[in-house]
């Protein structure tokens, strides 16, 4: 009999690994909301046509596509199959994709409610993406992303804001981090100084390999995909500016002179990097010009994080985008956002091990069960505990001790509480504490109290 499994890049998650899991999202969702941020869901499934053609040409070929329900193959002739054109075929056969971020679904809300939404309007949203992708090493074909964004403002106030949220998020989680800045008008700006305006594109995704690959080999990509020797040139000096973030952005206004765009990016950052100063940002934000980012969108600042003490790629990206909203009829909505990449966080937290030792999830005391007087005893213990918020369970039929133990052991239950008719008679329990093995008599106020004095 073959044993059932689960598709390539996706997996499973025990009840330990979903309490870590949840650590993960509830910091998040706490910090967002401190930030004036609300929640929204979009469905898993969105029409085909309000995601092709938004991921550029790489990212539609990685759309999960459904196929139609019923006969879906009824309206392909055989000449169609014969021509073995799957592009042209799909568009009959598959109507509905699986979304591929959250962000182009967040653009179809935005339009299809803005007689609903007051802007500027902040919401964030927590779901599972999928990405027909080759699975490796930090890359699933389902993953989470935590996004947070604010549609309806240009205020590079914005762009703080999702600054001090990766700050507060990271310190929460105990994440050394770098936060990465660069800006679209500073790239743009510079492939018009080099005279390369119309392959902005082939520049960005080269020189945004350069911590992968090395500036030869960014050189050599530039110059496979035509650009200029000359222009190769004077790209050089631009890649290689070091110094603190002001010094780079003085000389970034030498460099850029003749190129408005480019100077008005220098602007933009030079703004944000003096608000981080006036409220103090721990984490370190640094500029980098190599940063590009996927650029089917992206019109202003764009940021990316990375993890200092893992090796693993970014764990948060995001950016400003000007139009996003224009490609469903809404022109000149401006927005900024950034999503935080769950399944890599997990990832890191799990190679450091910075979980916290319990968690809210977690059972804080099992009662052991050794027949019906003994069960009618404690039920109302029980009942009255969780009113006090605390974790409880009954073990379910009486069983030898050790085995109610080795259970309380297995689910790592800090306190088991053992009921005898001694106990009955004093209105008491026995506590024992799992980790020292000390065993007190005790009534419910005290048990309550011992329960949270253990928390804390």
């Amino acid at each position: 009999m073959q044993q059932p499994s689960i598709p390539k890049g996706t997996r499973d998650f025990s009840p330990e690994e979903m309490a870590k899991r949840n650590y993960i999202f509830d910091t998040i969702k706490r910090v967002f909301q401190l930030f004036g941020f609300r929640q929204i869901e979009t469905p898993a499934i969105e029409n085909l046509s309000t995601l092709m053609g938004k991921y550029g040409e790489e990212g539609d070929k990685l759309l999960f596509k459904i196929l139609n329900s019923g006969d879906f193959a009824g309206s392909v002739d055989a000449a169609e199959w014969n021509a073995q054109n799957s592009n042209k075929i799909t568009t009959k056969i598959a109507e509905k994709g699986l979304r591929y971020d959250l962000t182009v679904p967040f653009a179809r809300f935005v339009v299809q409610n803005r007689d609903k939404i007051t802007f500027p309007f902040k919401r964030y949203q927590i779901q599972p993406v999928w990405r027909a992708d080759r699975p490796q090493k930090g890359r699933y074909r389902e993953f989470y992303q935590c996004d947070v964004d604010v549609v309806g403002s240009d205020s590079l106030q914005n762009e703080l804001e999702l600054i001090q949220i990766v700050d507060e998020v990271y310190r929460r989680l105990k994440i050394n981090v770098i936060l990465k800045i660069n800006n679209r008008k500073i790239l743009s700006g510079i492939a018009e100084i080099v005279g390369e305006t119309e392959r902005i594109t082939d520049i960005t995704v080269a020189i945004d390999k350069m911590d992968k690959i090395g500036l030869e080999n960014v050189n050599k990509e530039l110059f496979e995909k035509g650009i200029s020797t000359e222009a190769i040139g004077k790209i050089q000096p631009i890649l290689n500016l070091s110094g603190t973030n002001h010094e780079k952005l003085n000389q970034l206004k030498t460099i850029l002179a003749s190129s408005e765009i480019g100077l008005k990016g220098v602007e933009e950052l030079e703004t944000i990097f003096n608000l981080c100063d006036s409220v103090q940002v721990q984490t370190k934000v640094e500029l980098d010009l190599t940063l590009a980012r996927g650029l089917n969108y992206y019109t202003g600042a764009i940021f990316e994080v990375k993890a200092l003490d893992v090796e693993i790629g970014s764990i948060t990206g995001g950016g400003r985008y000007d139009n996003l909203t224009g490609v469903f009829g809404m022109p000149g909505v401006s927005g900024v956002g950034i999503s935080f990449g769950a399944d890599r966080i997990y990832d890191v937290l799990n190679q450091l091990n910075l979980y916290p030792e319990t968690s809210e999830e977690q059972t804080q005391i099992l009662f052991v069960s050794f027949g019906e007087k003994e069960l009618a005893f404690c039920l109302p213990w029980a009942k009255e505990l969780r009113k006090l918020g605390i974790n409880v369970e009954i073990y379910p039929e009486p069983a030898k001790m050790k085995k109610q133990m080795s259970y309380a052991d297995s689910k790592k239950i800090p306190f088991v509480a053992i009921v005898g008719e001694t106990e009955m008679n004093e209105s008491k329990v026995m506590l024992k504490d799992m980790k020292s093995g000390e065993q007190k008599l005790l009534g419910l106020d005290d048990v309550y109290k011992s329960l949270t004095l253990k928390e804390e």
